[in-house]
């Protein structure tokens, strides 16, 4: 009995001893496994991180309440003019607007910036050239001009509120620029913007409905110039045709244009594209012809009140309802 129950311990043992490495291997294999996990590290699900910043409640002290931005026609302003006290041409119907805008209301109220700018319209088909910039030129450097001070008084005053008004070519550049803030790829948020006046714009459709600026004033039945010839390419002068509308900015956009003014009254397909040389001579001559040149004496209704006198009234109307944001 003795010997049977050595034998049997020895085999239990040996098959002990058998398994131990592979008890050790497995250990090892744990462990190696183990460290693998932990030296990879985990997946880190972070926390709730800070909170963006809110919209501000304040604005410096030098941001005026309001900002207008008054962009004037062709030959009514020039590159190099002083923006805040322009002088190019002292004729200049936007200062009309902008003058007694700026006697009324206190620079902390209200900042008037005019945008300076070529705003000139060679005749492609002058011989010898007449030595003016193109309307391509003068129009780019405008509509990129009103962009950029846009742009930055928002960087520097992000509650001011805007005040947007043109005049002929410069009408197309503040209408343009309007189409971009009302379908929301401005400078400026379209919630910011009080109103846009146009004054014989270059691209108004002359109809109504959703997307189209109001019409103020006496009818005038026809289009403007780059709207009736739509399609026009020739060197410096491209015609855009009509806007696609003025999106959450409809409501707030006005146009004037005077019966008889080529520019923004153009009767409907009666410049032909095709037959270009006649339409833009027919387009330079618009530019000075008597009707164009008188806004400040057309008169848009019963009470005799002129173009000019409305949209001071309606910018006034405005700025005295704009927000008066804190200052910092």
């Amino acid at each position: 009995m003795s010997a049977r129950r050595g034998s049997s311990s020895a085999r239990r043992f040996r098959r002990v001893g058998c398994l131990l490495p592979l008890l050790i291997a497995a250990l090892l294999i744990a462990v190696v496994v183990l460290l693998w996990f932990l030296l990879a590290g985990r997946l880190k699900v972070p926390g709730p991180g800070p909170q963006p910043p809110g919209p501000p409640t304040s604005q410096p002290a030098s941001c005026p309440d309001v900002q207008l931005i008054s962009v004037p026609g062709t030959w009514e302003s020039a590159s190099t003019d002083d923006p805040r006290a322009p002088s190019a041409n002292p004729a200049s119907l936007m200062l009309n607007v902008t003058g007694p805008l700026r006697e009324r209301f206190p620079a902390e109220r209200l900042d008037v910036y005019t945008v300076p700018y070529v705003a000139q319209f060679s005749n492609p088909v002058a011989i010898p050239p007449d030595g003016q910039q193109s309307y391509n030129n003068s129009r780019s450097e405008g509509t990129q001009r009103t962009i950029d001070v846009l742009a930055e008084r928002s960087r520097e005053c992000p509650l001011t509120s805007y005040v947007i008004a043109g005049f002929s070519q410069g009408a197309v550049i503040a209408g343009d620029v309007a189409e971009r803030i009302g379908a929301g790829e401005g400078p400026v948020p379209a919630e910011r913007v009080l109103g846009v006046a146009l004054l014989a714009d270059g691209r108004r459709t002359g109809v109504s409905g959703p997307g189209q600026a109001i019409e103020v004033g006496p009818s005038a039945p026809g289009e403007g110039a780059e709207v009736a010839l739509n399609g026009l390419k020739v060197p410096g002068i491209t015609m855009t045709g009509a806007r696609s509308g003025f999106g959450e900015l409809a409501g707030r956009t006005y146009s004037i244009c005077a019966p008889g003014d080529m520019i923004c009254d153009s009767p409907r397909q009666a410049l032909n594209p095709v037959n270009w040389v006649p339409s833009v001579l027919s387009l330079v001559r618009a530019a000075g012809n008597p009707v164009h040149a008188l806004y400040n004496t057309h008169v848009v209704d019963d009470n005799g009140t002129t173009a000019t006198q409305w949209t001071v009234g309606w910018a006034s109307e405005l700025i005295d309802g704009a927000p008066h944001p804190p200052h910092s």
